[in-house]
């Protein structure tokens, strides 16, 4: 009966241990479970958007040297001020080339544009020719986006004619968007060969997922000109530097605003680029599209009176404090082109 007992008790031993580091072993499984991300998670917690937006007079095109990478082309002009790229940093660029490095794309590059960004055409040629047009330009190249999208879109019409056919009015995209899906924000850097001077590589910070090549205008389109005279010229200047016939017209503005159109041969630089305060004042008088912008001496000899019987001297010290404490300058309400190079 002794050796019975004691043959029944050694399996007992025995088990409670084995059964405890079931259990151990077990519970650990979990916690490694619970702490890992699912095999679903992984690949949306990889993958960020990032929208790179253009705001100024710009045109895109494929790099005649790499069909992989595109190039955004704007022209640089008294007119505006010198390009700036900012993420959570910025830098002035001068006129120059630059390359935009962007960290390894996760998404699928089908590069679809939308239906209201303008379309025009241009020869090698002229192509080349804008990129090599040293002083006058700035050159963005960045690998092919997602997508184009619009970030602003402003009402327009655009014709190889002038003044543009009213059949092709519609919103035309005025500041683009371009959308990368890629593995990480860390990795986005500027190099680049400006005309002159030199450029230091620039790691740019995205802490937002976003990077905008913002030309800003040094003046803008005035309050209240329906005329939109800077946004005239600064599409007339990006065709000029592409080499193309291309016009834009606003069909808010008034039959005479066509006469003194800065896009047009005949409109004389005095027209084009009247002073700011000048044409201000022209504008609270009523008469910006019956008279000429570029009236030298209004401000200062001409005795005229505001219907309200507000003298223009005081008119003029007036629009002044508007320009220094509170108008935001305008972007351009120019379209924004997408460009396709004939053989």
């Amino acid at each position: 009966m002794q050796a019975r007992s004691h043959f029944l008790g050694n399996p007992v031993a025995i088990a409670v241990p084995f059964l405890a580091a079931l259990v151990l072993v077990g519970c650990e499984r979990s916690k490694q479970a619970a702490s890992a991300p699912s095999a679903a998670a992984t690949p949306s917690a990889a993958t960020e958007k990032v929208f790179i937006v253009f705001e100024g007079p710009w045109a895109f095109a494929t790099d005649p040297r790499d069909a992989k990478v595109i190039m955004a082309l704007a022209p640089k002009t008294k007119g505006h001020h010198d390009l700036n790229v900012a993420a959570s940093n910025n830098s002035n660029l001068a006129a120059g080339v630059y390359d935009l490095s962007v960290p390894t794309q996760s998404g699928a590059i089908t590069n679809p544009v939308d239906a209201s960004f303008a379309q025009a055409k241009i020869d090698s040629k002229s192509l080349q020719g804008a990129i090599d047009d040293k002083s006058g330009r700035y050159v963005i190249r960045l690998p092919k986006p997602e997508a184009y999208v619009a970030a602003m879109r402003y009402r327009s019409r655009v014709g190889a004619s002038y003044p543009p056919d009213p059949s092709t009015e519609k919103d035309y995209v005025t500041s683009a968007s371009l959308r990368y899906g890629v593995s990480s924000l860390a990795g986005f850097s500027l190099a680049g060969t400006p005309d002159s001077g030199t450029f230091n590589p620039l790691l740019l910070q995205v802490d937002t997922p976003t990077i905008t090549f913002l030309i800003d205008p040094a003046t803008g389109d005035l309050p209240l000109d329906n005329c939109l005279t800077h946004s005239r010229e600064a599409f007339r200047d990006l065709t000029k530097l592409l080499n193309i016939t291309l016009f834009v017209d606003f069909p808010e503005s008034k039959s005479g605003c066509r006469d003194k159109d800065p896009q047009k041969p005949h409109a004389t630089k005095a027209e084009a680029t009247a002073p700011p305060l000048e044409r201000l004042v022209e504008l609270l008088e009523g008469n910006l599209t019956d008279m000429p912008v570029g009236s030298a001496g209004l401000i200062e000899t001409t005795p005229r009176f505001l219907p309200s019987g507000v003298p223009i001297a005081l008119t003029k010290h007036a629009m002044a404090s508007f320009y220094l404490f509170g108008i935001h300058q305008a972007n351009c309400k120019g379209p924004i082109l997408i460009l396709t190079t004939k053989p």
